[in-house]
């Protein structure tokens, strides 16, 4: 099996060959805790949570490494608004990011460093940067010397010579060159600040993600990723701070996913169109948005809107009713309750034409779309195998179904009961809807009883009338059940 990545740094997909198989190692520059999560935040998140799922699933042993910035002006600003200490403000957003990607089945990383707690391991890369001529100090400061780093824009292909100063970065005349970044940043009233040979102060940016991976998985690793606005000047400076150090390649593959626009525009709180997961999530089902934020491949743009949401929950709607007209066949059952126990290895050696088509799709750089895909014609094929006839199709079908289960694993769906979650999209969108459920019964009730009396064209009236407030009613041997359709 070979998986092939594309690599920002080479700009070219590659053979992925880790530094120890089947051991990699992987890190991903999480969020700064000053605000919510927005959209943007959960789509690397869930980028990430996908890629290192299926490098699980096909054998590699991953060490997962996500970090919290948790000092930083941002929540110094947000503290200093709020009237409270910068820890306040960061606790309160960590928890918050739990509380929204538990919602989004992401599962945590191995180690989620908060940069708070590795302040004496910073001081030490930063004394190392100073011993090679690397970084100098100044008035309580200390910044990191660009034009002694050769390698210097290799990342984003940006030449220090083609950069305008003071375009990125502020200008300040006391430094050697616009583009010197800060590792330590002199204490001011009223910050947090830690003891230092320099004086009292706080940690840079990116000193903070060169000094925790180093600490957790060396001074090569693997794979690192972020969204793609990281490139410049985050994971650039890394690079500088990590190899100026070391003298070593830092990481080996750099992955970056692409943007969530907004309505084809790129979301910004200057447009009002900032959405926050949280609000997200009290109009659609957590399992939609994440379908959702899979459905183009992870270094494309993505654009939300609410066409977009409607056509991930109709697909992940098909999926489910698949699923739930499988939970009410005895036969598909009791094949299930035979092969519950059965160990993971054998089921990998058994996997069917649908997950050796997925992984097809997933070595190609990590490919959901194409992943989907499969996934879709998956049910296509098993709803029609279904029509067709259960006796004959049954191997074929439990094949499907096993495929279907372990493609939802790896996407991150599929965790609930099909009734579960049909019953939770119905509540989240009759929260916003002017429908009232007690309504919807008695009119299926009134329906039941016009058919009975033979009164179809009542019937009809009534099944219309709650059509055209999208709500689809399905009759079954066990009787009348409805859903909200998607318009």
């Amino acid at each position: 099996m070979t998986i092939r990545i594309y690599n920002t740094l080479s700009r070219q997909k590659e053979t992925f060959e880790p530094m120890n198989p089947p051991y990699v190692r992987l890190y991903v520059c999480g969020p700064t805790v000053y605000d919510s999560c927005h959209i943007g935040h959960a789509r690397s998140t869930v980028v990430f949570d996908v890629i290192v799922r299926y490098l699980r699933a096909v054998g590699y042993d991953v060490t997962y490494i996500r970090n919290f910035t948790d000092v930083d002006d941002k929540i110094i600003d947000r503290a200093n608004q709020l009237g409270v200490d910068a820890m306040t403000v960061a606790e309160k957003y960590i928890a918050e990011f739990y509380e929204d990607m538990d919602a989004l089945h992401v599962m945590r990383a191995d180690h989620e460093p908060r940069v708070t707690g590795f302040i004496e391991p910073i001081v030490e890369f930063i004394g190392v940067l100073i011993d090679k001529g690397m970084a100098y100090p100044l008035e309580g400061d200390v910044y990191y010397s660009v034009e002694a780093f050769s390698g210097y824009g290799k990342l984003s292909g940006r030449k220090l010579d083609e950069m305008e100063a003071g375009a990125r970065v502020g200008i300040d005349a006391r430094k050697n060159n616009p583009f010197d970044f800060a590792l330590w940043k002199a204490a001011k009233p009223g910050e947090p600040a830690w003891e230092s040979p320099w004086g009292m102060g706080r940690p840079g940016w990116h000193i903070e993600c060169s000094a925790m991976s180093w600490k957790h998985l060396g001074e090569t690793f693997d794979i690192h990723g972020g969204g793609k606005d990281l490139i410049f000047p985050h994971h650039e400076n890394e690079i500088a701070q990590s190899e100026g150090a070391f003298g070593k390649p830092f990481a080996r593959y750099w992955v970056h996913n692409g943007f969530v626009n907004i309505n084809q525009e790129k979301m910004s709180k200057s447009l009002g169109n900032f959405l926050m997961i949280k609000d997200v999530l009290k109009q659609y089902h957590p399992e939609v948005v994440r379908l959702f934020l899979l459905s183009n491949h992870y270094r494309s743009p993505i654009d939300f809107s609410d066409k977009a949401l409607d056509e991930a929950r109709a697909g992940l709607d098909r999926i489910y009713t698949l699923l739930e007209r499988m939970a009410g066949s005895p036969e598909i059952i009791e094949g299930t309750q035979r092969t519950q126990g059965t160990e993971v290895a054998e089921e990998d050696s058994d996997a069917g034409s649908y997950w050796d088509r997925f992984t097809e799709a997933m070595n190609d750089d990590f490919n959901t779309a194409l992943g989907f895909g499969v996934l879709f014609e998956a049910v296509r094929e098993t709803n029609s195998l279904m029509d067709a006839g259960l006796s004959e199709n049954l191997p074929r079908i439990m094949e499907n179904r096993a495929d279907i289960l372990k493609m939802g694993e790896i996407l991150g769906i599929l965790f609930q009961p099909p009734a579960q979650y049909f019953e939770e999209r119905k509540a989240k969108e009759m929260a916003g809807a002017d429908i009232d459920p007690a309504e919807i019964e008695d009119l299926i009730v009134q329906r039941a009883e016009a058919r009975k009396g033979k009164d179809f064209k009542r019937a009809d009236e009534i099944r219309d009338g709650l059509a055209a407030k999208n709500i689809i009613l399905e009759d079954r041997p066990d009787g009348t059940v409805w859903k909200i359709g998607n318009e």
